[in-house]
């Protein structure tokens, strides 16, 4: 398959630039994996397409204040997006500069500290932290929420609650696993008034997320890698909930890739490291029934993996339909819920 087989034409005005003022509030487009039938619906109603038993798997990952900004020993401005904490005071990272710092080059942060250049790798910076802190707590006093690059706007401080789901708990993000951004406590409360349960991973979702895919053929991608835990008691509750007739819906493509990731021969196993997983149209899922998720940039890996579930052609009629009736899309845009056939 090709990337080009997975394009479509998005206004630029449906690029949701900012959250809703209440998180709940979103739309959300469902789609019923048997018929290939849609219903304009809201992110409210939510309960009342979700069975008692049915599970719910969230991921638990926490975003990082991860973008810094400093300058070059010669003056020149430098923007430090983080990619991923490797110790106490080193980390990969990407870095926004008109000229690309050598080894051992210094770069100096607000609060007069540096980060050392100390090598790179493909794409990616290793710096190393000169700060008395450890890298996270620097960031939580110098950085600024990572907010997509489509979200034409510096991050303000509502994005440090706004980006961050409400049960987010294992810091290690640098972007939102979004489609749990919809969550309030409210909601949670009803569902769990309701008989769903809930489940979590967790998977630190890297920059290498909003990557585009630069090979044709989609066979020559190679994935960014992300680091997972999928631990035994979510395994023994997935199992529990296809044993009892419930559902497995997963929050997100986040938690698919984590649950896929942990999934050998068609069974779920524990499993904590790092994952490439790349799924487009072909892959046979083994872990989950329904997917609730946002909608995603064209091309990209995410819309592959969502087209893999309910169909490519399913997938792009679906996303022309939310054009036409202005869904919001992206990071703080609405939603959609994929149930499975016979839902």
């Amino acid at each position: 398959m090709k990337k080009s087989d997975f394009d479509f034409e998005l206004p630029p005005e449906l690029i949701a630039q900012v959250p809703l003022a209440e998180r709940s509030a979103s739309r959300m487009l469902l789609l019923n994996g048997a018929t290939h039938a849609l219903q304009d619906r809201l992110f409210r109603e939510l309960p009342d397409f979700l069975r008692a038993g049915d599970l719910l798997v969230f991921n638990d990952t926490r975003v990082l204040p991860a973008r810094l900004h400093g300058h070059k020993e010669s003056g020149g401005v430098v923007e430090i997006l983080i990619e991923r904490i490797t110790g106490a005071h080193e980390a990969t990272v990407q870095l926004g500069v008109s000229k690309k710092p050598k080894e051992g080059g210094r770069i100096e942060l607000a609060d007069g500290s540096h980060a050392v250049v100390l090598g790179r790798d493909e794409g990616f910076f290793r710096l190393r932290f000169e700060a008395p802190e450890p890298l996270e707590k620097l960031l939580l006093k110098l950085g600024e929420m990572p907010l997509p690059p489509y979200i034409e706007r510096h991050a303000d401080a509502g994005d440090m609650e706004r980006y961050q789901t409400v049960f987010a708990r294992e810091p290690g993000a640098v972007a939102a696993p979004t489609a749990g951004l919809h969550f309030d406590e409210a909601m949670l409360a009803e569902l769990r008034g309701r008989g769903v349960h809930f489940g979590y991973v967790t998977l630190h979702v890297g920059a290498g997320t909003f990557q585009p895919v630069r090979a044709d053929d989609l066979k020559d991608h190679r994935m960014h890698s992300e680091w997972l835990n999928v631990g035994a008691s979510l395994v023994e509750q997935i199992r529990r909930t296809r044993a009892a007739g419930g559902r497995v819906i997963a929050v997100g493509t986040t938690v698919v890739r984590a649950l896929e990731s942990a999934s050998k021969d068609g069974e779920l196993h524990p499993f904590a490291g790092e994952t490439q997983i790349f799924i487009f149209p072909g892959y046979r899922f083994s872990s989950i029934d329904g997917l609730l998720t946002n909608f995603h940039l064209p091309q990209s890996t995410l819309l592959m993996l969502v087209s893999a579930l309910a169909g490519r052609e399913t997938i792009l009629d679906a996303y022309r339909h939310a054009v036409e009736q202005r869904y919001r899309f992206f990071s703080y845009g609405d939603v959609m819920l994929i149930l499975p056939a016979g839902a």
